[in-house]
């Protein structure tokens, strides 16, 4: 059943990033669950999503961890958390079944010639196993990020570099995506697929980068394009990646047959999201720029009218003391409201994520792996964080992001706080729910 045919929802996301290098690859694992304390702490996590008002949870799977090998999965961790979040807690669960890892047993990781099959494998077994429990699946989050992190920059495995690089995971993760997709509608034809990719937003005033700003927007919905098999002898990015590696055997098979995806979930940072363009010593940096509610408009309307099909907001949130958390709840909200009444189908609103999480550079030491730049200060105190023991503290990497804070116990735990913001959350999910309950009566 289609949860989000009904009043417009109220989600909450917990961080799941799970990556688990092969031995030798210089990072260690990035599993935030472990990071953050989930963990231990996840049946009071989930009971935090329910008692903020959301109704659905989008929540990982740690592929990594439940897919042991070959035609094996370990789905005891799943089957115990899914019964307490549907029949317990009463939550509709979106699985997000990949998100920026694969089986440290698949050699080539999202290059490997078998991970289209694998992960299509693992798909249908999850949709089979959780038919009825768990109906909303997430193929795989972010293509976008993930070329980005594992094929163009090497920060994650397969760690290939360049637009080549890019080019080998996107057409990998696609025909994954798009195989995944028919697995899971064989095993359970009421799933509803839900496809999500980050935002894309470049601009730059200097005249030499306009066409490499106009380039990166443009491969924004590259992948998305690819999975719905828009790519086509006409399309302007064909023959680019044609160039970069792409082969026309796997083009054609993402254009026979393509699959239906039933909602289009879009990720949107206020203050990470739009990117400026800047020239440097002969490099071409991206900085981090606030687009606000502006540039919120901007994707969702993009998405809305290029694809024609119902949004989510997958992922929104924004670092910053608790006040600026709720300006940006409030401004966000008004703004699909605004986008609602243009005629822009959008579904719901995701708070991602619930918690503060860990950043993504604690697994490599400290030092920054994201495409934007990041201040020196930050990356020192970061990189000087291990103590005499060689254990890093979490404290200077904790992303206050989530309505939940996280601080660090002189144990290493991390203590649970509800915020002023997550207390707006709950005015905002009340309002809803008692106006829905009057339409209803009405």
């Amino acid at each position: 059943m289609n949860f989000f045919k009904g009043d417009f929802a109220w989600i909450a996301g917990i961080e799941d990033t799970c990556v688990y290098p092969a031995a030798g690859f210089e990072m260690e694992p990035l599993d935030e669950y472990d990071l953050t304390g989930h963990t231990e702490n996840w049946r009071s996590d989930l009971s935090l999503v329910r008692d903020l008002g959301a109704t659905a949870v989008r929540y990982g799977v740690n592929w990594p961890l439940v897919h042991i090998a070959r035609d094996e999965f370990d789905w005891s961790m799943l089957d115990e958390r899914f019964d307490f979040a549907q029949r317990e807690l009463g939550l509709t669960v979106i699985a997000d079944l990949v998100h920026y890892g694969t089986p440290s047993w698949l050699a080539g990781a999202f290059a490997d010639p078998d991970y289209p099959d694998v992960v299509a494998e693992f798909a249908g077994a999850f949709a089979a196993r959780y038919r009825g429990v768990v109906d909303h699946i997430t193929p795989l989050n972010e293509p976008m990020t993930t070329a980005s992190f594992s094929g163009l920059r090497g920060v994650w495995p397969p760690a290939l570099t360049g637009w080549s690089g890019w080019t080998t995971v996107t057409m990998s993760i696609a025909r994954g995506i798009a195989r995944s997709i028919r697995a899971i509608r064989r095993a359970n034809p009421e799933a509803v697929i839900v496809h999500v990719e980050a935002s894309s937003l470049y601009g730059t005033a200097d005249e030499a980068l306009k066409d490499h700003s106009l380039h990166l927007q443009g491969l924004g919905t590259l992948p998305t394009d690819l999975v719905l098999g828009r790519v086509t002898a006409d399309h302007p990015q064909r023959s680019w990646l044609l160039e970069n590696g792409a082969s026309e055997l796997d083009l054609a098979e993402l254009e026979t047959d393509p699959p239906a995806i039933d909602l289009l979930g879009v990720n949107y940072y206020p203050a990470l999201t739009p990117r400026t363009l800047v020239a440097v010593d002969g490099r071409v940096d991206q900085v981090a720029t606030d687009g606000w509610t502006a540039g919120l408009a901007a994707v969702l309307r993009g998405f809305s009218e290029r694809y024609d099909l119902p949004v989510l907001i997958t992922e929104t949130s924004i670092e910053g003391d608790d006040d600026t958390r709720k300006r940006w709840l409030d401004d966000s909200i008004a703004s699909v409201h605004a986008l609602r009444d243009e005629g822009h189908d959008i579904r719901g609103y995701t708070w991602w994520p619930l918690l503060d999480f860990v950043d993504w550079s604690y697994a490599s030491g400290g030092r920054n792996v994201e495409e934007f730049l990041v201040d020196d200060d930050v990356i020192a105190s970061r990189t000087a964080s291990a103590d005499h023991t060689g254990v890093q503290s979490k404290t200077p990497f904790l992303r206050r992001m989530g309505l939940i804070r996280l601080d660090e116990r002189p144990d290493g735990s991390l203590e649970r706080t509800r915020t002023s913001a997550a207390e707006r959350f709950v005015d905002l999910t009340s309002s809803t729910s008692a106006s829905s309950t009057q339409d209803a009566r009405v």
